[in-house]
């Protein structure tokens, strides 16, 4: 009994390790974009992978940052050690615990502390702030790997080859190095694990157009993850899998005979630790350096123009960032995030020069505030002549005089429901807070939006700053957090689609998306009113790329381009030429792209309530999601 109450317990370890990358590696093989659906076995995502020149860069850079960072804090690491003991005892125990705090501190504290002196010496965020970083959170774990080794050392024996007249060098590499050598392979494999593995220390020194395995993955969860990234993962836990099987498997030994004869090691064997000591280093350098050659030829462009873009995740279709290329000989500098909040601190602190970025609505507003963005020179750019007039005067909003911003997308939010498990119409908020729905409800995971959809349902507009309204939306919204599934982001898109849910409050170019794989999803503008978004190009005052810039969104204003974007990401466009030229009639005429102006009467658009009021809503929020 207590060996299958152990062989269970085994199993059951097993099964909590392994389930979720088993999950991975199936979802790798699924034809449908989605993970809320099968749609059949398919291999192209492993073809689709090494076509990506944004994950194949993307894996590059981290193979290379971790290789670079591990060999120069080895080397950096064994020196240190070897000065360390040759200390005295006080300051040895000094130094060592000097060492031990990175090791020790948080790792958000080491990034934001490397990031702000980055700033402070006006380094430009990139490839080699990150290199930086690495090295020197890497080289505390060699100290730690080396100095053992070292204790063990005779150091008699180094002294007695000095007398029979070697060399310190000579003497060090021919007595000292070949005791200290498995520490120094343990603190390169351990440094080269960190760096890998590494994600905030990265997230806070990285620049435009850097990304490692660890920020693009994280940067893709909030907006869905694509197959291509599954795929890529499966590839890697099989090779690392392979290679810990041969690490594992133990050569044999020469073994003497009764009869004397010595037999010796398998031809076999000897091939397997041969690969493992030495081709398999050796193809890992030859993988990298060759993978660096191939990505540098495919990104090279001619002469030194760039633009550096800042964008959501997903927001623009990658074939036109080459079209824009080929065209204007101009190197776009292409980066992702995944809110206004985590991009305002970044562009407000100046660490890095952005060209373009696309912010939403309020958040324009509250950059034109602060003073953090240049006026738009409209006579480079006379495609916004395509911009339809209702858009331009909805920017003026929160932005009066159309002087700091380009409508790029725009939409509504709304109810997304499922029509098999919604026995009725919908056409009010206040079916959030119908019980006979609970734990078939999604809610936006964001203040705004969260705190919005209660003050219309409650009659108030979204932008409102008054205390007792706040609050009663807030009592409004503790009483429906036990009807709540989960407060979500995009993850609602895939949640309905593969039914987990019944009603789902949602952005209506994903319910676009969501219909498309799931004939059964309906949308909704609630009679109540909603938010009306409009996410714009604008240019930071510190962009160093002005003119590049202003090509770039007058390109994008090119009716077939806003054609592109829109077939890729749809979200509704509001560039009339490039509406027209939609041939599904069911799309161009399609009352989530496009709603009649009777359904967005009751519709406000989000703005900028100030610092204080910000503070307030926040509060508010925090004690909604910790009760």
């Amino acid at each position: 009994m207590k060996k299958k109450l152990q062989n269970l317990y085994l199993l059951l370890i097993v099964i909590f390790l392994y389930a979720p990358i088993m999950t991975l590696m199936v979802l790798s093989f699924n034809s449908s974009r989605t993970r809320a659906k099968w749609g059949g076995f398919t291999g192209k995502w492993y073809v689709s992978l090494f076509q990506d020149e944004a994950i194949m860069s993307t894996l590059y850079n981290t193979l290379i940052i971790a290789l670079l960072s591990a060999l120069i804090a080895t080397v950096i690491g064994t020196l240190a050690s070897l000065g360390i003991q040759s200390m005295n005892r006080k300051f040895r125990t000094f130094m060592l615990g000097v060492t031990n705090i990175p090791m020790l501190n948080a790792d958000i504290v080491t990034g934001v502390s490397m990031m702000l002196l980055f700033i402070a010496f006006r380094m430009n965020m990139g490839f080699s702030t990150i290199l930086i970083a690495h090295i020197t959170f890497n080289i505390p774990y060699v100290i730690l790997s080396v100095m053992p080794k070292l204790k063990q050392t005779n150091r008699r024996t180094y002294e007695a080859a000095l007398d029979l007249g070697a060399s310190p060098i000579y003497a060090f590499f021919k007595v000292v190095f070949p005791d200290i050598l498995p520490g120094i392979l343990s603190g390169f494999l351990l440094a080269f694990t960190m760096s890998l593995d590494d994600f905030v220390i990265t997230h806070f020194t990285k620049g435009p157009g850097i990304d490692t395995l660890s920020t693009k993955i994280y940067s893709e969860v909030r907006k869905g993850i694509r197959p291509e990234i599954y795929a890529l993962s499966t590839i890697m836990f099989v090779t690392v899998l392979f290679l810990l099987f041969l690490v594992n498997l133990k050569p044999e030994k020469e073994v003497h005979e009764k009869d004397g004869t010595i037999r010796k090691p398998s031809r076999a064997r000897h091939t397997i630790r041969l690969v493992v000591t030495r081709v398999v280093p050796a193809l890992l350098v030859i993988v990298i350096t060759a993978g660096g050659f191939f990505y540098n030829s495919k990104t090279k462009i001619s002469g030194s123009e760039k633009v550096i873009v800042y964008n959501w995740g997903e927001y623009l279709d990658p074939d036109v960032l080459d079209i824009f290329e080929e065209e204007t000989g101009i190197q776009v500098v292409y980066e992702e995030y995944e809110t206004n909040e985590i991009m305002y601190p970044k562009v407000q602190s100046g660490a890095i020069s952005y060209d373009v970025v696309c912010p939403s609505d309020y958040m324009i507003q509250r950059m034109i505030e602060n003073d953090l963005l240049d006026e738009i020179n409209r006579d480079n750019i006379p495609n916004i002549k395509n911009i339809g007039q209702t858009y331009m005067d909805q920017s003026k909003a929160f932005d009066p005089e159309n002087k700091y911003s380009v409508p790029y997308c725009w939409g509504t939010v709304g109810i997304l429901y499922n029509k098999t498990m919604v026995d009725e119409p919908i056409d009010s908020w206040s079916v959030l807070w119908d019980p006979k729905y609970k734990d078939s409800i999604l809610m936006q995971d964001s203040v705004r939006d969260a705190f919005g959809v209660t003050l219309k349902y409650l009659g108030y507009s979204l932008n409102s700053t008054d205390l007792d309204e706040l609050n009663e939306a807030k009592n409004l919204l503790f009483k429906q957090k036990p009807l709540v599934q989960a407060y979500v982001v995009d993850q609602v898109r895939d949640k309905m689609i593969g039914n987990e849910a019944a009603i789902g409050v949602i952005y209506s170019g994903e319910a676009i998306y969501t219909q498309k794989e799931n004939p059964n999803l309906e949308y909704v503008i609630p009679k109540e009113g909603s938010n009306i978004w409009i996410d714009s190009w604008v240019i930071p005052k510190n962009a160093e790329h002005k003119e590049n810039a202003e090509k770039f969104i007058n390109f994008l204003c090119r009716p077939d381009i806003a054609l592109k974007n829109f077939e890729y990401i749809t979200y509704s466009t509001p560039n009339e030429a490039a509406r027209e030229l939609i041939e599904d009639e069911s799309i161009r005429n399609s009352k989530i792209a496009f709603p009649d102006a009777s359904e967005l009467s009751g519709c406000e658009t989000f703005k900028f309530l100030g610092d204080k009021n910000d503070a307030v809503y926040n509060e508010l929020w925090r004690e909604v999601k910790s009760k």
